[in-house]
């Protein structure tokens, strides 16, 4: 697997020296895009790449020159390289990236999968729930009795809107601070002074009604 992040302001050049980078490809200044995407494409069928993961796909916009040139290296690759091309961004759809003819292509090309908040339960599974057990088994506090932080999904579900990103930033900025003043546990009253971001704090304190 390769995961490519596409820079701000996206070219052609920049994106492919981004495989290139991903694999440790060695890029020399005076190389141009056509020789860069070259060695990548050698390097990642030698390597025997089979799914490359494209993220911030949002920052693409095919209606200027930059990015429509970019967008057509995307559709080489994927004529190129024998793998699996997923891409992932924000709002796809409310911006310019499916939009004209080339966005049209990249569009006929990849099903589009919204990929909401994880549920709190899904059936007789509890993913979220899961998720949490996962990060705290990843912790490496000294006084921190495992099996702590599940009983707590459904504060963290809601404190974090269900996004599995907010919910990693929060444990880990506990456990940071539980470091920090030596207590070396992560508690729910540690949990709830932690400010995450504002969409997750938003969630928190939802505006009332009058």
């Amino acid at each position: 697997m390769a995961y490519v992040l596409v820079p701000p302001g996206a070219t052609a050049k920049t994106l492919i020296t981004e495989f290139a980078r991903y694999l440790g490809i060695p890029v020399a200044a005076r190389m141009t895009q056509p020789q860069i995407t070259d060695a990548v494409c050698h390097t990642y069928t030698h390597a025997g790449v089979r799914l490359v993961l494209i993220d911030e796909i949002h920052r693409l916009n095919p209606r200027t020159t930059t990015g429509a040139q970019t967008a057509d290296l995307i559709k080489d690759l994927t004529e190129r390289l024998p793998a699996t091309f997923v891409y992932a961004g924000i709002n796809v759809t409310h911006t310019p990236l499916f939009s004209g003819t080339r966005g049209a292509q990249l569009a006929g090309r990849a099903p589009l999968i919204d990929c909401g908040p994880l549920p709190a339960r899904h059936g007789t599974r509890h993913p979220f729930r899961d998720v949490i057990t996962d990060i705290e088994n990843a912790l490496d506090l000294h006084h921190h009795r495992p099996g702590a932080l599940p009983p707590h999904a459904p504060y963290l579900h809601q404190r974090t809107a269900g996004r599995t990103g907010s919910l990693t930033r929060l444990i880990r900025q506990a456990a940071i601070t539980a470091i920090h003043d030596g207590t070396e546990r992560i508690t729910k009253s540690a949990l709830d002074a932690v400010r995450l971001n504002h969409l997750a704090e938003q969630h928190r304190r939802p505006t009332r009604r009058r």
